[in-house]
């Protein structure tokens, strides 16, 4: 069972999380985020290479134009490749364990697996890593989610 709820990030962006419902012990979560705007990165650039065409006039500089247009892209591509995340997605499998992994804009991945045995509660640190910047409303929903395939996998190994 699939299910999509749209929520807003902590700047009033639309967030869509997708639910999908495998078994009662297997849940995935994916926080989709909007795309790079490409208004924002006109404006953006635009900004940097007026000001470093305003530092050429008064030096006459060539150099100043060149390090604006270096440093512009070596920073969009930091950016898109190092802090722009698209999709951030949690799978939990009660009787496996939990896999997060985080889509960059650039197309770069980073997946982080942990075994069920090292789990010993879910703790949601949204505020240190700031990534997607959901609101407390979402976390929720996650968070609730999570702590019911514990409390599943929790019963299945206590039981007879």
């Amino acid at each position: 069972m699939e299910d999509e709820q749209s929520f807003s990030d902590i700047c009033g962006g639309r967030l869509a999380l997708q639910r999908r419902y495998y078994s009662p012990c297997c849940r995935e979560f994916c926080l989709s985020c909007p795309r790079l705007s490409l208004r924002s990165l006109t404006a953006v650039t635009c900004s940097v290479w007026l000001a470093a065409y305003g530092l050429f006039t008064l030096c006459e500089n060539s150099m100043i134009l060149s390090a604006a247009i270096f440093i512009t892209l070596v920073g969009l591509l930091g950016y898109l490749h190092f802090v722009k995340i698209d999709q951030e997605t949690l799978l939990i499998i009660d009787s496996l364990g939990i896999q997060m992994t985080s889509s960059y804009a650039s197309g770069k991945e980073s997946t982080t697996f942990i075994e069920m045995s090292k789990v010993k509660d879910i703790v949601i640190n949204e505020a240190i890593y700031m990534s997607a910047k959901p609101r407390l409303d979402c976390l929720i929903e996650v968070y609730r989610s999570c702590q019911e395939i514990l409390a599943h996998q929790k019963a299945t190994a206590t039981g007879p």
